[in-house]
């Protein structure tokens, strides 16, 4: 009450105080249209624009020529390995980010730390040392190397070690969705299905997953996402082979560097769409998320 006289808040309405009734706290109306025009023409200039180029240079010559760029024999081959590539290293790196998560999150161990540490590594390396490393050990001349071509074992400039490439650039984006999650709520629900007789198998399927299912979508369409548009470390191992080992993203610089700009942007506009579906996914999930968590409160 003390704190309600000193504010000259009758103490009836502390609880109900209106911060946007007070001078104080209410920006001027020139500081918030100079911050919103501010974000707008970065939005524009920096994303929409690019964005708007891409479509509009892909349909310079007609549709007919859009098509073609598309149906191209390479094309279709970048795009079905583009989509291998990611089939298979966001399953693994969603089976590593829950184990992970869920170790980190719910165990005390030593080196904890450490492997925290060690998820945020790709962040921190550029991809194009990623995919040197790679090289490094399944090169001709690499650790494994010799031992893997005396058993027909073919890893660099092929499709395992653009594998290889992607699960190391994407690996982080899971469990970095889900170590926070998990650890915010805490065990105590696990606990609680322990002691009521659950396994922990049990207690993590109907417990742990349920509670972290909107960050566990999140993180994968962000793994996702980076999966089909990584360049560095795919540039890498790939070798550049034309219809064999070439993602999307290496066949769009192809194309560019031979000036067919037409196919190029054509190609990349295939890029621009999944990435607009992926927005769209993501927009989605949060609104869904945020309709569950006002469900909850009432």
């Amino acid at each position: 009450m003390a704190a309600a006289a000193a504010l000259h808040v009758p103490a009836g309405t502390l609880g109900h105080f209106d911060y946007q009734a007070s001078p104080a706290t209410r920006e001027a109306n020139w500081l918030r249209w100079t911050l919103l025009t501010l974000s707008l023409a970065f939005f524009a200039f920096f994303l929409l624009l690019p964005l708007v180029a891409v479509f509009v240079e892909a349909l310079r010559k007609g549709w007919g020529t859009y098509l073609t760029a598309l149906t191209d024999p390479d094309a279709l081959s970048a795009i079905r390995l583009t989509l291998l590539a990611a089939a298979i290293s966001v399953p693994l790196n969603l089976v590593f980010g829950i184990a992970a998560a869920w170790a980190i999150a719910k165990f005390e161990f030593r080196g904890k730390q450490f492997l925290i540490t060690l998820i945020d590594l790709p962040f921190s390396v550029s991809p194009v040392i990623a995919g040197l490393v790679w090289v490094l050990i399944f090169g001709a001349q690499g650790w494994v190397g010799p031992w893997a071509a005396e058993h027909d074992l073919k890893v660099i400039f092929a499709v395992p070690g653009i594998v290889l490439a992607t699960i190391f650039v994407t690996f982080p984006f899971v469990a970095r969705e889900l170590i926070p999650l998990m650890e915010a709520q805490g065990r105590e629900e696990e606990e609680a299905a322990i002691v009521l007789g659950a396994t922990g198998w049990q207690a993590f399927w109907r417990v742990t997953l349920p509670n972290v299912k909107w960050g566990l979508l999140y993180g994968v369409i962000l793994c996702n996402a980076r999966a089909m548009g990584e360049f560095g470390a795919v540039s890498v191992v790939s070798g550049h082979i034309r219809g064999l080992t070439n993602t999307l993203p290496l066949h769009v610089e192809i194309l560019y560097n031979e000036y067919n700009f037409a196919a190029a942007f054509a190609v990349a506009s295939i890029l621009a769409l999944l990435a607009l579906v992926t927005l769209a996914i993501k927009t989605f999930i949060e609104y869904q998320h945020a309709r569950a968590m006002a469900a909850s409160t009432e």
